[in-house]
């Protein structure tokens, strides 16, 4: 899944720890979804939603 969440934390100028901070999870879920390694689960999808004030469609996209 193709996401925004790397242009949306260099925008605040947050490292990926900063990131993972915010969120409560590991900086390496941080790069693994960044990277597309890996989806977040619907809970984790929506809390990012909240952090940057955007709806969950805004950050992550299943398009190809």
């Amino acid at each position: 899944m193709k996401n925004r969440l790397k242009v949306l934390r260099a925008e605040r100028d947050w490292s990926q720890a900063d990131l993972a901070g915010h969120l409560d999870v590991s900086r390496q879920a941080v790069n693994a979804i960044e990277t597309g390694k890996h989806d977040p689960s619907l809970p984790l999808a929506f809390r990012i939603a909240r952090l940057f004030d955007m709806k969950i469609e805004e950050i992550f996209n299943d398009q190809i």
